[in-house]
């Protein structure tokens, strides 16, 4: 059973009952994310090893009595919305007016659930989450998740866990506009306690990993919101299919750069210009990564995998371009830490979080070390925590 915040439970209850005058049907949990190995992959058919954290968005809902969805966000300073079925396609509320940025995550859950034939209820809805924003752990897939989570429950439908994720996904696609891959929101929906996934970003196909037992999972926001926006995610993203196009001249049967080997990428790496070869250059060796992270897992090799995550973060830094200053920076203090087997920038980039894989018995000393040397590089106080792997998306 993933550790539930009470307290923000209780809270969104209470809002709920003086917004609406009853008490909430019930509340949808989604977690956030982290991922230990296969970053920016996803979308290039590649391999993904993320884990559900403790850290969620919790949604206090019930149906609406009339046409007009309302949803309150106590993150956003208690700002409302409300939507019909004919407002969504447009972005608009019921009065005409633009959905707010945070709105368009859960409208665009509700918008992709009409495409599909699939039932909208409108919703009454008050959330708020303890993921923090910008931080890299997926705020955003929690939000659809939990929204999805309820609607999923309304219209007492019993559709599997990845065809969930895969709405979620059309939903940030087509109607929120970041062309990102699938991986946040199927480990917001399918996480498992004290697992790892692993996931086939191209069958779709996944399994569960162990971590040993003598290492912990420890995530520090750099308190530096990450700030890949929508055009340079897409931009990453229409480099690497610029790569595979190239590529196809030579090697004609790729379809990603998932089908592309370190042999084949370094002989035909002169077709490339030099920012979409340095793109294709880190997913291909990240994707040979995971395949290397899997055998240490087996083996339990916890040194060796967290020696693939500092070479992934390495290649983000110099081959994606994806890092910053304070990324750099807490790695860095990270990696010099006794009991750190690996840290790296884990999410989109520029800014964010980092994970780091941590002997227990050290934990507690290297989350002091690195909060005070980070503080006194930067004058900025980092937020360190130890994440066990969560449960994934649903009714608490």
């Amino acid at each position: 059973m993933a550790e539930i915040n009470k307290f923000l439970i209780e809270r969104l209850t209470n809002r709920f009952k003086q917004k609406f005058d009853h008490p909430p049907l019930a509340v949808a949990r989604a977690p956030g994310r982290v991922n230990l190995l296969g970053e920016h992959v996803d979308y290039n058919d590649g391999f993904v090893m993320p884990a559900a954290i403790q850290r969620a968005t919790y949604v206090a809902f019930s149906p609406s009595p009339g046409w007009v969805s309302t949803l309150r966000s106590e993150d956003f300073a208690g700002e409302e919305l409300t939507f019909t079925r004919e407002s969504l396609p447009a972005k608009i509320q019921d009065d005409a007016s633009p959905l707010p940025g945070w709105g368009l995550y859960p409208a665009g859950v509700a918008w992709v659930f009409l495409q599909h034939g699939l039932p909208v209820i409108p919703i009454q809805a008050v959330f708020a989450s303890d993921v923090p924003r910008g931080a890299g752990l997926s705020s955003s897939a929690s939000v659809e998740a939990a929204f999805c989570t309820a609607w999923h429950h309304l219209g007492g439908l019993n559709l599997p866990l990845m065809e969930q994720a895969a709405l979620c996904l059309e939903a940030e696609d087509r109607y929120v506009g970041v062309h990102c891959g699938i991986m946040d929101q199927f480990a917001s929906l399918c996480g498992v306690e004290n697992r790892l996934l692993q996931l086939d970003c191209r069958s779709l196909e996944w399994s569960l990993l162990h971590l040993p037992e003598d290492i912990s999972i420890l995530i520090a926001d750099t308190r530096i919101p990450h700030s890949l926006n929508t055009s340079a995610y897409n931009q990453r993203r229409q480099e690497c299919e610029k790569a595979v196009q190239l590529l196809q001249v030579n090697l004609p049967s790729i379809r990603s750069l998932r089908d592309v080997s370190r042999d084949e990428l370094e002989q035909y790496a002169g077709s490339l210009p030099i920012a979409v070869g340095m793109r294709a250059g880190h997913v291909v060796e990240e994707i040979h990564r995971t395949r290397e992270a899997k055998i240490c897992l087996e083996s339990g090799n916890a040194a060796g995998f967290g020696g693939l995550m500092n070479a992934c973060h390495a290649s983000l830094r110099d081959l994606y371009e994806v890092s910053c200053p304070e990324l750099d920076l807490m790695v860095e203090i990270a990696q010099s830490l006794p009991g750190c087997l690996g840290a790296r920038l884990t999410g989109a980039g520029f800014g964010g979080s980092t994970v780091n894989l941590v002997k227990n018995s050290q934990a507690e000393d290297f989350v002091n070390h690195l909060k005070t040397a980070y503080y006194q590089k930067t004058g900025l106080s980092a937020e360190v925590f130890i994440t066990p792997a969560s449960a994934g998306a649903g009714i608490v």
